[in-house]
């Protein structure tokens, strides 16, 4: 039923308990017990100075009901340096104190727990490398007592404060899984907030920036009423210290951005059509797919509140999101705060491995808790070949300088520069490298006078389909279906394709449709092109 697999646990006790009482070979170096952990909570990786971090909250251990709620950590190394196949599994070495038991990453004198997240690399003006984190000191897991931002002490081992505060300094709650961009020739630190469809917040990727939350930067459309609305995004990359001084409230400021992302928090199940609301996840550039990829959990989904997990793909890290794929399914059980490993993709991105926290709090009972699984981190694998993950893309329209329109997917769009041209989403369809059985393909063929008309016909046979569709008369099979019309203007003889009438009665429309293409399940949606992926590892 899954379309991803679940290969193994990561953390906790007796991983291969069976196998040592039978004197069987395993292939980790500590396969019972690792750093006296018995349960971890939400991990969060970094790349710093040639190995991978990984943190996590909430840690248990098995000499007391409560264990190190101030983040644990360990670190391990990659399959290129020696490191296991994660296919296999991932040999981490926790730090750890004179008990054996992992160490308190964040050892704040005040009382609370200590949650990190947007765990990053960054480097001062001198070159030295700084690996970075935001902080909440919580009282438990809806209010938090101070927010701030960490620094990496490696003698010690250990993060220090070097910024505090009783709000938080950014304008929202969680910043989650930091990825790699490059924009202008300048490194960034993106963030998929609100989470994850929203990507609104980054920073540049520099020691001196990083500290002053004046300077991280928030995609907003406010102040413009149509931006991003109808058919083409709006927005700018803002500095929070300017938005801040065009507000009186910054409260009212926060709600406004919080409000602003909403129109754009949904994904649509591909099956049919219903939304669904991401609740944690993570986003990275994928090789393979040449696009930017999500992993998501589901919130309040069918088999539980939140073990539902969900793929989808984007021509920017911004977006536009659209239709998403279930590819784990737990019942009556949570899997939540899932996060794709880039560093472990293999077969040039084709298959992917990502990690959860498996538990029963939130969607099931403390009497079906899985022994010695429940409260640990278990890792799948995907393969990005599945014919099931053959998602349709969005067709954008491109306004001509003539002022014919053409249809472009995203990697024409970029490819061909043609940004700043998109007039907004025609309609989606498949992509001719996603093509599968039952579609046909769809054609654009240049005609004399210049103008672009979609055709079932090759002409010469020789160019490439533009996009594939579903033949008409299959409407009724799926309700995300829509037929496409093709439309002439009466007076320029201009050709138009839309799944919606246009305005006015100049124009003439085919007697019957092209095919059919799946409508556009985004009503308000971002896009920055600009960006493009960078990576430390």
């Amino acid at each position: 039923m899954n379309i991803a697999e679940r290969l193994y646990r990561i953390t906790g006790q007796g991983i291969y308990r069976d196998s040592v009482l039978a004197g069987l070979p395993v292939p980790l170096k500590n396969p019972d017990l690792n750093g006296q952990v018995m349960g971890q909570d939400s991990v969060q990786t970094c790349w710093y100075k040639d190995r991978l971090y990984w943190f996590w909250g909430d840690t248990n251990c098995p000499f007391y009901p409560l264990g190190n709620f101030a983040t644990s950590g360990a670190v391990s190394q990659l399959p290129r340096q020696g490191g296991l196949d994660p296919a296999v599994g991932v040999d981490l070495h926790y730090f750890t104190d004179e008990r054996g038991f992992c160490r308190k990453m964040v050892p704040l004198p005040e009382e609370g727990l200590v949650w990190i997240e947007g765990v990053c690399t960054v480097k001062d003006s001198e070159g030295k490398e700084h690996m970075t984190a935001f902080f909440s000191r919580r009282k438990g897991l809806t209010e938090a007592l101070e927010y701030g931002l960490l620094d990496y002490d490696d003698s010690a081992c250990q993060f220090r404060p070097v910024l505090r505060s009783e709000k938080n300094p950014v304008p929202f709650d969680g910043v989650g899984h930091p990825f790699g961009t490059v924009c202008g020739g300048k490194r960034y630190y993106y963030f998929a907030v609100p989470f994850p469809l929203g990507v609104r917040m980054r920073i540049s990727a520099c020691w001196g920036d990083m500290l002053c939350p004046e300077r991280y930067e928030i995609y907003t459309a406010l102040g413009n009423s149509s931006a991003g609305s109808g058919s083409k995004p709006g927005g700018r990359w803002v500095s929070w210290g300017e938005l801040r001084a065009r507000w009186k409230s910054e409260e009212e400021l926060k709600q406004a951005l919080r409000k602003e992302a909403q129109g754009t928090a949904l994904l649509s199940d591909i099956r049919n059509g219903a939304s669904v609301i991401p609740h944690s996840g993570s986003v990275y550039w994928n090789d393979c797919r040449r696009k930017w990829i999500l992993i998501a959990v589901q919130q309040d989904g069918e088999s539980s509140y939140l073990g539902e997990v969900w793929y989808a793909e984007a021509d920017t890290p911004a977006g536009p999101w659209g239709y998403a794929q279930k590819v784990v399914s737990h019942e009556r059980y949570s899997f939540y705060n899932p996060k794709h490993h880039p560093y472990f993709d293999q077969d040039g991105g084709r298959i992917i491995y990502f990690e959860g926290t498996y538990s029963f709090t939130f969607s099931g009972s403390m009497e079906t808790a899985v022994p010695r699984y429940d409260y640990n981190q278990i890792m799948y694998r995907l393969d990005l070949s599945d014919e099931r993950l053959r998602l349709p893309e969005p067709v954008y329209e491109i306004h001509r300088d003539d002022g014919r329109p053409e249809y472009l997917f995203g990697s024409q769009v970029r490819s061909e520069q043609k940004e700043g041209s998109i007039a907004g989403i025609a309609f989606w369809a498949v992509s001719p490298e996603r093509a599968f059985k039952g579609l046909i393909p769809i054609h654009a063929g240049r005609m004399e006078n210049g103008q672009i008309r979609l055709s079932k016909e090759a002409g010469d046979g020789t160019g490439k389909p533009l996009f594939y569709g579903v033949p008409a008369g299959t409407e009724n099979l799926n309700r995300l279906l829509m037929p496409l019309y093709e439309y002439r203007h009466k007076k320029t003889g201009f050709f138009y394709y839309s799944v919606d009438n246009p305005k006015g009665l100049a124009w003439e429309k085919s007697s019957g449709p092209l095919c059919l293409v799946w409508k556009n399940p985004v009503e308000k949606w971002t896009a920055d092109w600009e960006a493009r992926p960078w990576t430390l590892w």
